[in-house]
């Protein structure tokens, strides 16, 4: 079991050697079996948020200035966390064909942007899939002993043939048809410029080349760069009523937006949202063919409103 302890979130930079290596054929001389993920917990005991970082997360995602961290913040904050877990520990997955497939963020209260708090990360749930294997990064956020925050990043490693694991597989994802849109939902139309990947890169730390330019996305097989789902859905979210104080956000990332390009999001009013366990559905689409770029759902947590 490999339990890591940091005074602060590490760098990218720090560990950028590292993942290059990964990245390369057998980079990673320490991988171990396909059917295990490593016994790994890395924590920050003491994380005190960057106010700047922050506050460029906000401008770029679209969310109001109101003292609170956003819902989605702390996946970001994770990130750093889970890279250095993929290059340090014997991890047997090559970072380069991770695709992030699902995402689930739960606030069991409103969070300050000034508190300190405890953000721990851990892999856990390897299952096999119909296009190779899944798994999770499970990160976990206290305040003392209380667990105010939990987030679930579901990554798929793509392989011709599933691994041999006692694991359920996991069926294909279906399709996500364009709903019609509420007379009191959320309707938007909006352009989501070239450049969003590579600013959202330097405030979230993910400096994956298929989000950066052009030529590094199309040498990875993509015809232009993609944004961040991680941004396409907290974009989504700064676009639509202010969420309960306590919920759940379930998102499925489906296909890739290639930038620039124009997008549509219809949501479910999060006003519907009285009782618990009461739901809020969103989606982003093409504005061009309704094609499906991401879907989600809010649930209100008991006790909220």
């Amino acid at each position: 079991m490999s339990d890591k302890h940091y005074d602060a979130l590490p760098k990218a930079h720090t560990t950028y050697a590292n993942i290059v290596k990964s990245l390369l054929p057998m980079g990673n001389s320490g991988k171990i079996s396909k059917d295990q993920l490593p016994q790994a917990t890395y924590h920050v005991d003491d994380l005190h948020i960057d106010q700047e970082n922050l506050n460029d997360y906000r401008k770029i995602c679209g969310f109001a200035n109101n003292g609170k961290v956003p819902i989605t913040y702390f996946s970001v904050l994770s990130q750093a966390l889970q890279m250095n877990m993929m290059v340090k520990e014997p991890f047997p997955f090559a970072m380069l064909g991770l695709v992030h497939v699902d995402n689930s963020v739960t606030q069991y209260r409103p969070i300050g942007e000034r508190e300190t708090v405890a953000l721990s990360v851990a892999f856990d749930n390897l299952r096999d899939h119909a296009q190779g294997q899944q798994f999770d990064f499970v990160t976990t956020v206290k305040s003392e002993d209380e667990v105010i925050w939990e987030g679930t990043s579901t990554y798929l490693s793509r392989s011709k043939k599933p691994s041999s694991s006692k694991d359920r597989k996991s069926a294909p994802r279906s399709a996500t048809v364009k709903p019609v849109v509420k007379e009191q939902g959320v309707h938007s139309i909006f352009e989501v410029p070239e450049d969003i990947g590579r600013r959202y890169a330097f405030v979230s730390g993910d400096f994956n080349l298929i989000h950066l330019h052009p030529l590094s996305a199309r040498a990875f097989g993509f015809p232009k760069a993609i944004a961040h789902g991680m941004w396409s859905k907290a974009k989504c979210l700064a676009m639509m009523d202010e969420l309960p104080d306590a919920c759940t956000v379930d998102v499925s990332f489906k296909l890739p937006i290639f930038l620039p390009a124009e997008v549509e999001l219809i949501a479910d009013p999060v006003s519907q949202l009285e009782n618990a366990e009461d739901t809020c559905q969103f989606g982003l689409y093409s504005s061009k063919n309704d094609k499906p770029h991401l879907a989600g759902i809010v649930t209100l947590k008991s006790g909220s409103k």
